[in-house]
């Protein structure tokens, strides 16, 4: 196969991986998803160790096993789930800058704690935008992505991006304390919503005392949980607005939180939604996992998410 282009080959694509930026806005009023990151924290250091703007195009891989040759010199940022990183055969960090040359050839591991890693070049890739001036792969309605048709990428393919060699790389890595435990007890932030009044007490006490688990059946649409199932009053709702987060109860009374990818529109009653910053953490929990809830006002969940917006719109 032959490029025009010079960037990074892909030679194994891994499970699934994504081009994802920040994601689409102002499309959900014509029936599209957001889309965007997973793990919004592990996605902006990522870019941010290399000075890249906030909102810029990286790779989301979902279990790792990926490997390609850089065709330039450039450098790398990889951040998120625990893998090992090689470059020629020589094991390199995460969470800090790599620095590549032509010819280089990096590989990532399986995960040994985490799910996604984020890989992030110099400069951004540089990836057509579309809807929601964004390049977000949703495989479900077939936008976004490499080749602008919502497919992960495969063996071949060449993610586009300009040398660095005019300029000294910079050597930058994340301090340790903003570095998350993947193996920790997970413990999910939930505002509570406008719909809180079907939810009987004992079903309130129910969720944010007992543990449940992250299901096989979860993916970027929605996070499907086994555990104790909760009794609902009344009957199901006029279809409404779904936002990132919302924590839905369906018939069978097991919640589903529902992220990026996720349908528009629901009648299902909702409980509440998970905050911005505890989906970071849910983005990296294997199926398996365990979790519980915790409820959180809502101006706690805004000082939260201004911070992470606040210092990752800085530039290096």
């Amino acid at each position: 196969m032959t490029h025009s282009r010079l960037g990074l080959l892909i030679e194994k694509p891994g499970f699934l991986s994504l081009i994802q930026d920040a994601g689409r806005r102002g499309v959900m009023h014509l029936g599209l998803a957001t889309g965007g990151a997973m793990d919004r924290h592990a996605w902006a250091w990522a870019n941010y160790l290399l000075g890249n703007c906030f909102g810029a195009a990286a790779l989301e891989i979902t279990f790792g096993q990926v490997e390609f040759v850089s065709q330039l010199s450039t450098s790398i940022a990889i951040t998120g789930a625990e893998v090992t990183v090689t470059v020629n055969g020589a094991s390199q960090p995460l969470w800090a800058t790599l620095s590549l040359k032509a010819g280089d050839r990096v590989a990532l591991s399986a995960p040994r704690a985490g799910l996604r890693s984020y890989l992030a070049v110099a400069g951004g890739f540089s990836v057509a935008v579309g809807l929601g001036n964004s390049c977000a792969t949703l495989h479900r309605e077939k936008t976004g992505g490499l080749h602008r048709d919502g497919q992960p990428l495969k063996a071949g393919d060449l993610l586009p991006c300009e040398s660095q060699s005019q300029n000294p790389p910079l050597q930058r890595q994340v301090p340790i304390d903003w570095i998350p435990d993947y193996r920790e007890a997970l413990i999910l932030d939930v505002i509570m919503g406008a719909q809180i009044e079907r939810f009987p007490s004992s079903s309130l006490e129910c969720f944010f005392t007992q543990l449940y688990t992250l299901s096989p059946q979860s993916d970027r649409m929605g996070a499907r949980l086994n555990g104790p199932a909760l009794e609902v009053f009344g009957e199901r709702l006029i279809s409404e607005g779904i936002s990132l987060g919302a924590v839905q109860v369906p018939a069978n009374g097991l919640p589903i939180i529902l992220l990026n990818d996720r349908q528009t529109i629901g009648g299902y009653p909702k409980l509440g939604a998970v905050t911005p910053r505890s989906l970071d953490a849910l983005a990296q929990r294997q199926p398996g996992s365990q979790l519980q809830f915790r409820p959180v006002v809502l101006y706690e969940a805004q000082r939260r998410e201004k911070a992470f917006l606040n210092f990752f719109n800085k530039t290096l």
